[in-house]
């Protein structure tokens, strides 16, 4: 059967039961070899396993024993909880709390300085033209940015929000609702903000923005450069970088809670810095999904943690995971497998019996409820519904409500495990086919199809483009050594090997028979063994897509904070003081991590694309405002954004109907006849096609050219010369040119009469 760790009631009546005791006797933990650790607080502090007296507090004969704790005021109450989650002890635990949350304030502030300063050294953004800020926002960034614009540029709001939820540009002759299809919460929040502040700061006669002209030399026209929070490309990413220095200061907090001491908090935002490069994009890619969503996983994770740690489970906490995972889901398509791993690791620490049925049971009910409500306020977005994390839900729940069926089958503990384990991973995979294959939905297809070329010899065109893109790519070898460098890599190994070790006693101790309390010794809560499960899950997505270690390395930070944790090197801090052993950690870290630092410092640049700024101009003032245009995704990003003409395909490949779109207009890469590709563009209701040369040539790996990619999907066309080779050199008869530059060559497709 499954072993679950004790109640507190259960061991309550235990202590009442059993004689009083003079003192309290220290306790061996079974095959620990060593004394056992004193219990931990909710913060990590150790207290002793009985009070002193051994019984009830005397009182005088015939008046009623004072109470030990007496009625405090829910101020007191509130403050206590927050010294609590901040692992902090009781005595004088009101300064403790603020230095605490001061220190956390100063975190957050250093980061966001930190990134705004790398932002503006890279791109000099302060003195960009309009144009050239939203040229700078590349492929997925220009079309996010682009919605916002919309909104920020209608009459009102909510005529705002109506065009882009009936968009005909993004997909043209399509209407579609880019609000469902797009994950753009964010866009729309802060632009109803931009128009908010614009208003207030209007009404009171506050100037928002100060405008210059640049001169930019080279025989380049001088340009207008506005700077200030009334310009919509600074306030658009001032908001995201604020929003990324609260997710350090949430760090903060988030390390030291875990370790039980402000030292790991300072471990955990220290490792950041020092890794920044592995930690984070945000400060090259502001407008990417994961600027806006991945800080609220950190909050997310920060509750559940304390929703493991805690004896009883309130009702707020529930409520603040649940407004957490929706903040989490709302921006960014990929969170849903994000939280499938956490669901996972979850399930896994239950199956041994770290965490009782009830407190699972709460946790899955509100993953459910969250996912229902991202499901109705994405105005149903069937990839939720059909998506692998809400099959999971689904298969976990099931198994929990038969759990006393598994308990009734005549089997050892070990194959109980299994046998929940396999229902679980088989079930989930099982129903998320059947339920894709009922709805008809094939927009996640390409994620099944991914991970299958990842270990087999499968290829199609889709999982071409995205395994010869470098971020979908396997983690570089590098970047191990990098981590190693800085120390981040052993100290993880380190207190990951402390919990492996406690966890294995645990689960011998439990296959071999022994009573199932003899864990408490080790862990009083599971979750130390749910952030190594999930360690692990980070590592292997890290490892598979090069993209996903944003996600393992700060996780490692974190868990970096554990080496000040007394539960696990509680032995250690015995003989030597704790703060010694961080500071000398902390101290071989800086050599890599400061050189880390210098490096990103030093990067120094200035945005300009003279091209594209020739193309764009060219096409507002050259084209109706009706033409159409097609051609490679990040470009066609930026033709919408800037020049507002319709396109037929864009950046975010995640729908099958573009995917279908995106291979037709880059049959043009193909060594497909010239002819072919002219009708296909004309069933797309093409006016113009940018041919971009660099696109004919660049190779990433062997393999990757485009038309090395269009020889696997189209083998009976290979060996020829490819279309974009002819057309660059002459694009007559079939695509007469109109403009070029060094760049780009725009092709006329004109329709046959």
């Amino acid at each position: 059967m499954v072993v679950q760790a004790r109640s507190k009631h259960r061991e309550a009546a235990a202590a009442a039961a059993a004689p009083p005791r003079a003192s309290p006797q220290p306790r061996r933990a079974v095959g620990a070899g060593e004394p056992e650790l004193e219990r931990e607080l909710p913060g990590g502090r150790g207290f002793p396993a009985a009070p002193p007296s051994g019984g009830r507090r005397p009182g005088r004969k015939g008046q009623r024993p004072e109470p030990a704790h007496p009625p405090r005021s829910l101020l007191s109450r509130v403050s206590a909880g927050l010294r609590a989650r901040l692992g902090q002890r009781p005595a004088g635990g009101r300064g403790r709390t603020w230095t605490t949350l001061l220190l956390a304030a100063f975190a957050g502030i250093l980061h966001w300085s930190h990134i705004t300063s790398l932002f503006e050294n890279d791109r000099h953004f302060s003195h960009l033209s309009t144009l050239e800020r939203e040229m700078a926002f590349r492929t997925e960034m220009g079309l996010y940015y682009s919605y916002f614009k919309t909104i920020v540029e209608a009459p009102s709001f909510y005529s705002g929000v109506w065009m882009i939820m009936n968009d005909k540009l993004t997909e043209y002759p399509l209407m579609i609702n880019t609000l469902k299809r797009f994950n753009l919460y964010p866009e729309v929040v802060l632009a109803s903000w931009y128009r908010i502040y614009t208003w207030i700061m209007d009404l009171i006669g506050i100037q928002t923005k100060i405008c210059w002209t640049v001169t930019r030399g080279e025989g380049l026209s001088p340009i207008e450069s506005c700077e200030g929070l009334g310009d919509p490309a600074c306030f658009y990413v001032a908001v995201i970088f604020l929003l990324n220095g609260l997710m350090m200061a949430l760090f903060f907090i988030y390390g030291t809670y875990l370790s039980g001491s402000r030292l790991g908090g300072l471990v955990t935002v220290l490792c950041f810095f020092f890794n920044h490069g592995e930690c984070t994009r945000v400060m090259w890619t502001p407008p990417l999904r994961e600027s806006f969503s991945y800080p609220f996983l950190v909050l997310q994770m920060l509750l559940v943690t304390h929703i493991l740690r805690a004896t009883n489970v309130y009702r707020g906490s529930l409520i603040a995971l649940c407004i957490s995972n929706i903040f989490f889901m709302l921006p960014w398509q990929f969170a849903q497998f994000v939280l499938l791993t956490q669901i996972a690791s979850l399930f896994a620490v239950y199956v041994v019996g770290y965490i009782d049925l009830c407190k699972l049971k709460k946790i899955i009910y509100i993953h459910m409820i969250s996912l229902a409500l991202c499901f109705i306020l994405m105005f149903g977005n069937s990839m939720l519904l059909t998506s692998y994390y809400a099959s999971s839900l689904v298969i976990i729940w099931g198994i929990l409500a038969m759990r006393p069926h598994f308990l009734k089958a005549n089997v050892s503990e070990l194959s109980l495990w299994v046998i929940q384990g396999c229902t679980w991973l088989f079930g989930t995979v099982l129903l998320k086919y059947l339920t894709s294959k009922i709805l008809g939905i094939a927009d996640d297809a390409h994620i099944s199809n991914l991970l299958t070329s990842k270990f087999f010899s499968y290829k199609d065109f889709d999982t071409l483009m995205y395994t010869c893109a470098a971020e979908f790519d396997f983690m570089e070898k590098e970047t191990p050594l990098r981590y190693t460098r800085t120390l981040l890599l052993p100290v993880v190994l380190v207190v990951f090997a402390a919990i492996v070790r406690r966890t294995m006693t645990d689960i011998l101790c439990v296959l071999s028979k022994q009573r199932s309390h003899l864990r408490k010794h080790q862990f009083d809560h599971g979750e130390l063994v749910y952030h190594a499960l999930q360690l692990l899950a980070y590592t292997v997505l890290g490892i598979l897509i090069m993209r996903l270690k944003l996600f393992l390395t700060p996780h490692m930070c974190i868990m970096a904070s554990l080496i000040c944790s007394r539960q696990l090197f509680g032995w250690l801090f015995c003989k030597v003081h704790p703060s010694t052993v961080v500071f000398a950690v902390l101290a071989i870290m800086s050599v890599q991590g400061s050189a880390n630092l210098q490096h990103q410092w030093s990067i120094i640049g200035e945005f300009s694309n003279l091209p594209q700024e020739e193309l764009i101009e060219w096409i507002k003032f050259n084209t109706k405002p009706d033409a159409v245009f097609a051609g490679a995704m990040p470009t066609m990003a930026s033709v919408k954004l800037s020049a507002l003409r319709p396109i037929v395909n864009h950046p975010h490949y995640e729908d099958a109907g573009l995917r279908a779109r995106t291979k037709i207009v880059y049959s043009m890469y193909s060594r497909k006849p010239a002819e072919e590709v002219k009708q296909e563009l004309i069933k797309l209701r093409v006016n113009y096609y940018i041919l971009e040369e660099s696109w004919c040539i660049r190779r990433t790996k062997p393999g990757c050219s485009m038309p090395e990619i269009w020889d696997v999907e189209d083998p009976s066309n290979a060996g020829k010369t490819p279309l974009c080779s002819l057309l660059v050199k002459d694009s007559r008869p079939h695509f007469p040119t109109v403009f070029q530059n060094r760049i780009y060559k725009v092709l006329e497709v004109i329709k046959e009469r």
